[in-house]
């Protein structure tokens, strides 16, 4: 996939200043506001925003960070930018919680002479966009998903491992088959859930649209799918839970649109007894799943490198913040535009992608109740390279 540039914007590392706070000593240079959506999904805390203050605190000394995390609450989020407005913000950057809202606070912003970088999501008006491509990620997934149902319907067909697994489509079940043929060769198509995010948000909706472009003529059943609440993965647990009981035995797939939602279908499977649990992805390459991966409760995820994307933002930040212009090589609904491109990882790519790419230690993947997977994939005792 071709990577979008902001032709001169340069990523950087580095340890930074307390948020709210420039270099001591450092000459005033200006104030950059960082708007984060919630803290439900790992990444924001535990990447986005140390990462985001750390660059800014490294390439502008004398900027002041000011930081807030909306908790999913899209009225919180505008008190939290019409503050940073009266505090003299000079720019934001808005990880939007509904995107049709935060046209208003760009609409404030401008009207302040701030300037707006929509991080992650896009919002309508604002002067940048920094993010991955939503839809590619979502057919990433589908395409996944499609190669490893089929892999393990052909498996079982052959008397392989998975053979009269609790998960499978053998045998069928007229539950729920409503619209679906009724001879012998079509019940024995794969049959998949697909557990999006949420209907309010522009990433759940591009995710689902690459996600139904994978599995176009493909020989799959999509038997339900749904848009989960706020991704929570507690929701997407008692929606595949009412699945599961609605389709006994015709679930061999489920495409899971983020990690959390990827944990709350397989906690479902789990619960429902089955073993394996059906082939399920995912997104964000959190932590608990790189190890429901190594452990082969999760299929995949789509890692994003959120450090780059933060550390992208940061650096556009402090140039817009200096009065710099910077190109863009795509634009977006008339906003220049950077698209990063995300990596599918599977267990054959823990080593290489999360582990040598510096994601997670192996001491941090490899606790005691993951010790067994990791030495089966090389990662920790004689194996390990």
């Amino acid at each position: 996939m071709a990577v979008a540039v902001l032709l001169g914007v340069s990523g950087c590392t580095g340890m930074g200043a307390a948020d709210g706070t420039g270099a001591e000593g450092a000459a005033p240079e200006g104030t950059i506001g960082l708007l984060l959506p919630e803290a439900q999904t790992a990444r924001y805390e535990a990447s986005d925003r140390p990462t985001f203050v750390s660059v800014v605190d490294r390439r502008c000394p004398g900027c002041t960070v000011l930081y807030a995390n909306a908790g999913q609450d899209a009225a919180a989020q505008l008190q939290q930018a019409e503050s940073m407005l009266a505090q003299g913000a000079d720019v934001l950057v808005l990880d939007a919680v509904d995107t049709v809202a935060a046209a208003g606070i760009v609409v404030q912003a401008k009207r302040l002479g701030a300037q707006v970088i929509a991080y992650d999501r896009f919002v309508d008006g604002a002067d940048y966009y920094v993010s991955y491509d939503y839809e590619f990620i979502g057919f990433l997934l589908g395409s996944a998903l499609v190669g490893a149902v089929n892999e393990r319907v052909a498996a079982r067909a052959d008397g392989g491992p998975d053979a009269g697994a609790d998960g499978g489509s053998g045998g069928g079940s007229e539950d729920g088959a409503d619209d679906g043929p009724d001879d012998e060769a079509d019940s024995e198509r794969p049959g998949v859930l697909l557990v999006h995010g949420s209907a309010t948000e522009p990433n759940a909706l591009a995710i689902a649209a690459g996600t139904r472009r994978a599995l176009e003529g493909e020989d799959i059943d999509v038997l339900a799918e749904h848009y989960t609440p706020d991704w929570s993965p507690d929701k997407a647990t008692e929606w595949t839970e009412a699945m599961l009981t609605r389709y006994p035995g015709q679930v061999d797939g489920i495409l899971a649109a983020n990690d959390g939602i990827a944990g709350g279908a397989i906690a479902a499977a789990k619960a429902a007894g089955l073993d394996p649990v059906p082939v399920t992805t995912g997104q964000d390459g959190e932590l608990a799943a790189v190890q429901r991966i190594l452990a082969g409760d999760q299929y995949m995820t789509v890692y994003k490198a959120t450090d780059q994307q933060a550390q992208t933002a940061a650096e556009l930040a402090v140039r817009v913040l200096r009065g710099e212009d910077p190109r863009a090589a795509v634009v977006i609904k008339g906003v220049p535009t950077m698209l990063l491109a995300p990596r599918a990882v599977a267990a054959a790519d823990v080593e290489h992608v999360i582990v040598d790419g510096r994601v997670y230690s192996t001491e941090q993947i490899c606790v005691p109740a993951y010790e067994a997977a990791c030495e089966r994939a090389g990662l920790i005792g004689q194996e390990a390279s």
